[in-house]
C-alpha cells in the first residue's frame, strides 16, 4: 500500500561517509547535491519539506474563528499544492507520516462544505500528499477523511465530485474492507459510484476517478482480508459492463482509454483475490470476450466482429469479419511489396522519411522503452543485421503472410503535421497501456479459473495449425507483432500460465499416426497446436531484442516443453529447439542465460529419457548448434562481449560453406553417433565450464566465475541430466566428482547445497544401475571399483565440512542424503575407518534439533539398516532401532514419517536375516526392543497417514519376526492384541488407500507366522471379518488385492477357525471374483486383472486346504450360477502365462516390500489342482449324514471339469 517514508536515519548517516561515496549505477543522471568543505552534504533538509512544516506549522495555528481563514486557507493549500514531495525527484524528503495525518485532520475541521471551492482543494491535498509520501494512515485519520468525503459527495455540488472520489480514492487504497458502512452507501442500489460508474454516465472524467475509486475499494493488501464477495460482485458487473459497452461518440479516445484503463485495474483487483465466485459460463465467457476484444486495443488494420461471448470449444475459433473493408487498399499492396523486398536478402535502403516515421511510430513515453520498440518492429520487417541469414530469413519470410496486420504503418510522416504526430504517438501509448492491462487481467483470470474449466477455451487463445485464409486473433499473434515489448511480455506471462500444469491437458495429443480423411481427431488438433506453439515461439525467439521478453518467450518455452507430450509427437520439435537456443547460453545479459539453462533443464526432465533428446546428447560438439545453420541469431552481434584477444570463441564462429555442405543429416533428424562416438554429451560439459571455468571476457588476472545464478542453473541442469541420461553421463565420473567437491568448498550456501545434491544424483543413478530388476548388463554399469574410489575421494574431501557445518542445516540435510546414496557393495569395499565414520555422523545428527537435519539423518539410517554388510551386525541394529524410536516421538510430522519408513526397513531385515541366518539372529534381538518397536508402531499407527503408512508395515513384520515363548509371555500378549486390532482399525478406517492396501499387506504378513494363534485368539475372528469385508466392498481394487493375499496366506486349515468362518471367507472371495468387473473409476481397470489372478489364487488354496467339514458350503457355492462363474475365472487362471499379480514395489511414501506374487508356471498350477482333486477324493465324511459327501461329489465334479478343459488346451 505505500512503501516506508522515515529516512531522517539514514540521511544522519550520510553526514559521516567519505566524499564520493559508492552509489548504484542507473541511466539517469544523480541530483547533484552541493558538499561542504569537509565532504559532508550543505543541507539535508530540501525546499519541499521546509516549505511543508512552514505550511503545516500555520495551518496547525489556524482555527474555525481565524479572521480572514478562508484567504489563508486558500494560499497555504496552493503553496502545498505547488511543491513536489515525491522522493524520485526529492531522496531527502523526510516528512513522517504522523505530522501528514495530524494535519489533515485538523485541516478537515476547519473547511466546512459550504466552501466548496475548499472543498476542492482540500480533497486535491489529500490526494496529493497521500499520494507522493506514501502515508499509511492510522485509523482515526482513515474515519475523519472517510467521514468528510462521504458528506463532500452528500452536500456539495456535482461539479465538485471528481476531485472529492479522487480523494475519497487515494485514502480508501487498501482499505475496502474497513470502511464497511461507507461501502454500503456507495454500492448500494443508488450509490453514487454505481451512478458515476454506469456507461450512461455523460462525464467521462467523473466516471474515471468512479472506477478508479471502485478499483481501489476492492484491492486487496497481502495479510489482510479482501473485500466481501457480495460487493466484489457488484464492482465486477460494473467493471465487465464498463469493457462491453462501445465508446460514446461525443468522447475523445484518449480519454475513453483512460476509462478502460480504470476498469481494467479494477477488474484485476477483483480477480486476484482468489478463486473465481462470479457465475458461471456465461459471466466467465463474457469476461474472455471482452478482453480478448481489448488485448488487440488500437491495432492499426482489424477490422472483425468480435464476438459477446466465448464458448468452450474443440476446434479453433476464428472471429467474423467486419462488413467495413479496409481503406487504401493500394498502400497495403506497397506494405507488402516493400516487405518482399526486404525479405530476398537485397540491402535495405533507408530513407529519411522512414526513418522518421519509425521514431513516430515508436514513441514510447520514456527513452529506453522507445529504443526497445524500434529494434523489435525492425526485425519484424525484415530489417535485421546482415549477419542473421538462412533459417531466421527463411523463418521470418514464411511468417510474413500468415500474421496479419502489418502493426507498421508504411505511410510517411508528412500526412500527420508535429501536432498530429504528437496526438498519434500519445494515442499509441493510451493503446498499449490499454492492451497491458487485458492482459494482465488475463493472467488473473487464468490463476482463478480451475484448469479444467480454462482449457475449455484453449482455441479462443491459442491456435492449432495455419491454416488458408486469415488466422485467429490469438496470444501468439500479439507476442509476434505487437511493436511494445512490455506488451509482449504479458502475453508470454499470460501463455506461460495457461501451459503451467497443462500436462494432464495436453497428454491427449497425439499425431504420430496420419488422420482420418473423414474427420481429425481432437488429439490430432491439440498436437498440432503444440506444434504452432513451437513454431510461433521459435519466431519470437528469433525476432525478440528486448532482454526482459526474450528472457520470458525462453521460460514461455520451457513451460512448454514441461507439459508437452513428445513421446507422442513426430520427432523433430525438439531437435529444432535444441539448435536454436545453444548460442543464448552465451548472451550478455544474464537473465538470459539462466532462463536458457532452465530451458536445458526442461528438455532433460521431460518424459526422460526420450530417445529425441538422447540423440541430441549424444551429437558431437560441433553438430548440435552454434555453427550450423540457423543458429545464429540476431543477438549474435551483441554477443562479442564473449571474445577476448580478437579471437571468437569457438562456439561463436560461424559455419563456413564448406562446413555447411557436410552437415548433410536434416535439421529436424538428429545424428546417430557411431560406436566411437563415447565424449561427455556436449551440455554437460557446458555446464561444467560454466560452474567451474572463469568467463571469458574477464582476464586471467581476475578470474571471476560466472554469476551465482548462472552456476546455480548449470548445477540444476547437471542434476537433471545425471537423473534422466545417467549412462550418457557415468563417463564423466571423476570430472562430476571433482566439480561437486569444489562446489561443497565454496562459501556460497546455494553452490554448496546444489554440489552436494548433484552427488546424490549421480549416486542414485549407480544404485539403479545394479538393481537387478532394471536388468542392465554388467558392462554397462560403472565398474565397482570406480565407484569405490569415487566415494572414498568424495567422503575425504569437503563433504565432511558439509555434514559438520551447524550453521546451515539445508546443506547438513542434503549431505545426508548424499551419504544415503552410496552403493551398499560399494559401501562393503570402503575402509573401515571410513564405514564407521559415515554411521557415526548419522548417529549423532539425529540429536540435532532442527527437523531437515534429523529427518534427513533418519532416512539415511533407515537406508543404511537394508546394507548387507550391516543388516546383521545386532549392535548396529539395536543402536538404529532405538534411534529410530526416539525420532518416532518427535513434534515434526516430517521426522515421524520419515522414522516409521526407516522403522519399518529395519523389521523389513529382521525378517530377512531370520529366513537368512535363523533362530539365532531372533534370540539375539532382546525382548525389551521388540517390545518398544511393537507398543511404538500401534501409537504410531493412530497418527497422520504418511506416519501411519509405514507405521502398519512395522506391525506386519514384528507380528511375522515374534517367537512363540515370545507370544505366551503376559507382557506381549497385551501389546500383541493391541497391533493386531490397530491393523483391523485401519483396514476397516477411512484413510488413504495407500494406507489400508498396507494394513491388508501387514495382516497377511502376521499370517505367515506359525506361532500366531489365529486358531484361538480372539481377535482373529475380527481380523477375517476385516478382510472379508473390504475384499467384496472396498472402491479401491488395490486394497481388495492386498486383502484377497492375505486370506490366502494361512498354510494349515485350523487357522481358518471352524466350517462357519472358513464358508465366510469362500463366499466373500468368490463374490468379489463374481464382482471383479464393476468399478467405478476407470483408473482402476488397470488393476483388474491382478484381482482376478490373485482371488482365483486365494479360491483354490482354499480348496486345497479344506476339510471335509467345508464341503458342504463349498458345494453349494460351486453347484449354482455362482459356481459356474467361478469356473470360467479359474479356467483364465489356470492357463494364463506368467505373474499376474505382482506387487508392489517399496517407495518412502510407504509402500509395502517383498511382495510375493504367483510366478509358477501353468502346468504347474494344473498340477497342484490335481493334487487337491486327489485329495478331496480321498476325504472321509465326520459323523453322520450326507451333507458333506453330497458337498464333496459336487466339488469333486467341478474340479474334474476344471481339469477336462485344461487339457483340452
Amino acid at each position: 500500500m505505500a512503501a516506508p517514508v522515515g529516512v531522517s536515519a539514514s540521511a544522519c548517516g550520510r553526514r559521516a561517509v567519505p566524499a564520493f561515496s559508492s552509489v548504484a549505477l542507473s541511466a539517469e543522471p544523480a541530483p547533484f547535491t552541493p558538499l561542504s568543505a569537509d565532504g559532508s552534504q550543505l543541507d539535508t533538509v530540501s525546499d519541499a519539506e521546509k516549505q511543508f512544516s512552514r505550511c503545516a506549522a500555520k495551518l496547525r495555528a489556524l482555527r474555525a474563528s481565524s479572521g480572514q481563514l478562508r484567504e489563508e486557507l486558500n494560499q497555504l493549500f496552493d503553496q502545498l499544492l505547488s511543491e513536489n514531495y515525491n522522493r524520485t525527484f526529492e531522496p531527502n524528503i523526510s516528512i513522517r507520516p504522523e505530522d501528514v495525518c495530524i494535519l489533515l485532520k485538523h485541516v478537515s475541521s476547519l473547511v466546512p462544505l459550504s466552501q466548496e471551492h475548499l472543498v476542492v482543494k482540500f480533497c486535491q491535498l489529500v490526494h496529493h500528499l497521500l499520494n507522493q509520501l506514501k502515508v499509511i494512515m492510522d485509523e482515526q485519520t482513515l474515519e475523519v477523511l472517510v467521514n468528510y468525503t462521504a458528506g463532500a459527495l452528500k452536500e456539495c455540488s456535482t461539479w465538485t465530485h471528481p476531485d472529492v472520489l479522487l480523494a475519497l480514492s487515494t485514502v480508501v487504497y487498501g482499505n475496502g474492507p474497513q470502511c464497511h458502512q461507507l461501502i454500503s452507501d456507495l454500492l448500494g442500489e443508488d450509490g453514487v459510484l454505481l451512478q458515476y460508474s454506469s456507461p450512461s454516465q455523460p462525464n467521462v472524467e467523473l466516471r474515471r476517478v468512479a472506477l478508479t475509486c471502485m478499483a481501489n475499494v476492492c484491492l486487496r493488501i497481502p495479510g489482510q482480508p479482501p473485500l466481501d464477495d457480495q460487493y466484489r460482485s457488484v464492482c465486477f458487473r460494473v467493471f465487465l459492463k464498463t469493457l462491453q459497452s462501445p465508446k460514446p461518440a461525443d468522447t475523445d479516445d484518449l480519454f475513453y482509454c483512460t476509462v478502460i484503463q480504470a476498469a481494467l485495474k479494477g477488474l484485476q483487483c477483483c480477480l486476484s483475490v482468489g478463486k473465481w465466485k462470479f457465475g458461471g459460463g456465461d459471466e466467465l465467457g463474457s469476461a474472455l470476450a471482452a478482453l480478448k476484444r481489448l488485448m488487440f486495443q488500437g491495432a492499426p488494420g482489424l477490422s472483425v466482429e468480435w464476438p459477446a461471448v466465448l464458448y468452450p470449444a474443440p476446434l479453433s475459433q476464428y472471429e467474423g469479419v467486419s462488413a467495413k473493408k479496409p481503406a487504401e487498399p493500394q498502400k497495403s499492396s506497397e506494405t507488402q511489396k516493400d516487405a518482399d523486398g526486404k525479405a530476398s536478402g537485397k540491402k535495405k535502403r533507408k530513407s529519411k522519411g522512414k526513418g522518421k516515421k519509425t521514431k513516430t511510430d515508436e514513441s514510447r513515453g520514456d527513452d529506453r522503452e522507445e529504443e526497445e520498440d524500434k529494434e523489435a518492429v525492425s526485425v519484424r520487417q525484415g530489417g535485421g543485421e546482415d549477419g542473421v541469414k538462412d533459417d531466421r530469413e527463411m523463418l521470418l519470410k514464411s511468417s510474413a503472410s500468415f500474421f496479419y496486420p502489418s502493426w507498421k504503418l508504411t505511410s510517411s510522416d508528412s500526412e500527420f503535421s508535429d501536432a498530429e504526430g504528437s496526438a498519434q504517438s500519445k494515442l499509441r501509448l493510451y493503446h498499449g497501456r490499454v492492451r497491458q492491462g487485458a492482459l494482465h487481467c488475463m493472467l488473473a483470470v487464468v490463476k482463478a479459473v480451475e484448469k479444467r474449466i480454462l482449457y475449455g477455451y484453449w482455441t479462443s487463445f491459442i491456435p492449432d495449425s495455419p491454416t488458408g485464409g486469415p488466422p485467429p486473433l490469438t496470444l501468439l499473434t500479439i507476442i509476434l507483432k505487437d511493436s511494445s515489448p512490455k506488451v509482449r511480455l504479458c502475453a508470454l506471462q499470460v501463455l506461460s500460465a495457461i501451459l503451467d500444469g497443462s500436462r494432464q491437458f495436453l497428454a491427449a495429443a497425439e499425431d504420430t499416426a496420419s488422420p482420418r480423411t473423414s474427420y481429425t481427431p481432437f488429439s490430432f488438433t491439440l498436437a498440432s497446436s503444440i506444434r504452432e506453439l513451437h513454431r510461433s515461439l521459435s519466431l519470437a525467439l528469433l525476432a525478440e531484442t528486448s532482454p526482459q521478453t526474450l528472457t520470458q518467450v525462453i521460460k514461455c518455452l520451457a513451460f512448454l516443453v514441461s507439459n508437452a507430450p513428445y513421446h507422442r509427437l513426430r520427432p523433430g520439435l525438439l531437435s529444432q529447439l535444441w539448435k536454436q537456443i545453444r548460442s543464448y547460453v552465451r548472451h550478455r545479459d544474464v537473465t538470459v542465460r539462466v532462463s536458457v539453462l532452465t530451458l536445458y533443464s526442461a528438455l532433460v526432465t521431460t518424459q526422460a529419457p526420450l530417445p529425441e533428446v538422447q540423440l541430441l546428447l549424444q551429437q558431437p560438439e560441433d553438430s548440435s548448434g552454434g555453427s550450423t545453420s540457423g543458429s545464429f541469431t540476431p543477438q549474435d552481434s551483441a554477443l562479442s562481449w564473449r571474445q577476448r584477444n580478437g579471437v571468437t570463441s569457438p562456439a561463436r564462429t560461424p559455419a563456413t560453406s564448406s562446413q555447411r555442405s557436410s552437415c548433410t543429416h536434416s535439421p529436424y533428424v538428429p545424428h546417430t553417433p557411431t560406436e566411437g562416438e563415447s565424449s561427455p554429451p556436449w551440455l554437460l560439459k557446458l555446464c561444467v565450464a560454466l560452474v567451474t571455468q572463469p568467463r571469458e571476457d574477464q582476464s586471467d588476472v581476475e578470474a571471476a566465475l560466472e554469476p551465482p545464478p548462472v552456476r546455480l542453473a548449470a548445477l540444476q541442469v547437471l542434476s537433471h541430466l545425471v537423473r534422466g541420461y545417467f549412462p550418457l553421463t557415468q563417463s564423466s565420473l571423476w570430472e562430476i566428482g571433482q566439480m561437486s567437491a569444489r562446489c561443497l568448498g565454496e562459501t556460497d550456501s546455494s553452490i554448496q547445497l546444489h554440489g552436494a545434491k548433484l552427488l546424490e544424483e549421480f549416486g542414485t543413478g549407480i544404485i539403479l544401475q545394479y538393481r537387478a530388476e532394471n536388468n542392465i548388463p554388467e558392462s554397462s554399469r560403472v565398474p565397482i571399483n570406480q565407484v569405490v574410489q569415487f566415494w572414498s575421494e568424495v567422503l575425504s574431501g569437503p563433504l565432511n565440512g558439509a555434514l559438520q557445518n551447524n550453521q546451515d542445516p539445508a546443506l547438513q540435510a542434503s549431505a545426508c542424503d548424499a551419504l544415503a546414496s552410496i552403493l551398499p557393495q560399494a559401501f562393503m569395499q570402503l575402509p573401515d575407518k571410513t564405514q564407521l565414520m559415515c554411521i557415526t555422523v548419522l548417529l549423532g545428527l539425529t540429536y540435532i534439533e532442527n527437523h531437515l537435519v534429523k529427518t534427513a539423518a533418519v532416512r539415511a539410517l533407515g537406508v543404511y539398516i537394508l546394507f548387507p554388510c550391516l543388516r546383521e551386525d545386532v549392535m548396529f541394529v539395536a543402536d538404529t532401532a532405538n534411534i529410530i524410536l526416539a525420532a518416532l516421538e518427535d513434534r515434526s510430522t516430517n521426522v515421524r514419517a520419515k522414522a516409521a519408513w526407516s522403522l519399518a526397513n529395519l523389521t523389513d531385515t529382521l525378517i530377512i536375516n531370520m529366513q537368512n541366518v535363523g533362530v539365532d539372529f531372533q534370540e539375539e534381538i532382546s525382548d525389551m526392543l521388540l517390545l518398544k518397536m511393537l507398543q511404538a508402531a500401534t501409537r504410531a499407527s493412530t497418527d497422520k497417514d504418511k506416519v501411519k503408512s509405514n507405521a502398519v508395515r512395522v506391525l506386519g513384520n514384528l507380528l511375522h519376526f515374534l517367537r512363540h515363548s515370545q507370544m505366551t509371555r503376559s507382557a506381549f500378549q497385551r501389546s500383541l492384541e493391541d497391533a493386531v486390532q490397530a491393523l483391523i482399525r485401519t483396514v476397516l478406517s477411512e484413510a488413504t488407500m495407500k494406507v489400508r492396501w498396507n494394513a491388508c499387506y501387514a495382516l497377511g504378513n502376521a499370517f505367515r507366522n506359525p506361532a500366531l494363534p489365529l486358531d484361538s485368539a480372539p481377535w482373529s475372528h475380527d481380523a477375517f471379518s476385516a478382510l472379508c469385508h473390504v475384499v467384496t466392498s472396498c472402491k479401491n481394487l488395490k486394497v481388495r488385492i492386498k486383502s484377497a493375499a492375505a486370506l490366502a496366506v494361512p498354510a494349515r486349515r485350523g487357522c481358518y477357525g471352524d466350517a462357519k468362518r472358513f464358508g465366510c471367507v469362500w463366499r466373500s472371495l468368490a463374490t468379489a471374483l463374481e464382482n471383479s468387473e464393476d468399478m467405478n473409476d476407470f483408473l482402476e481397470y488397470r488393476y483388474s486383472a491382478s484381482l482376478k489372478h490373485t482371488l482365483s489364487q486365494a479360491l483354490l488354496h482354499l480348496l486345497g486346504v479344506s476339510e471335509a467339514r467345508d464341503m458342504p458350503a463349498l458345494g453349494a457355492s460351486l453347484a449354482g450360477e455362482e459356481g459356474a462363474c467361478i469356473r470360467e475365472h479359474l479356467v483364465k487362471y489356470l492357463k494364463e502365462e506368467g505373474e499376474g499379480g505382482g506387487g508392489e514395489k517399496d517407495d518412502e511414501a510407504g509402500g509395502e516390500r517383498n511382495s510375493e506374487g504367483d510366478s509358477v508356471h501353468p502346468q504347474q498350477r494344473v498340477g497342484d489342482l490335481q493334487q487337491t482333486l486327489i485329495r478331496l477324493k480321498d476325504l472321509k465324511a465326520e459323523g453322520e449324514g450326507g451333507a458333506e459327501e453330497e458337498g464333496k461329489q459336487v466339488v469333486v465334479h467341478s474340479l474334474g471339469e476344471l481339469l477336462k478343459i485344461c487339457e483340452e488346451f
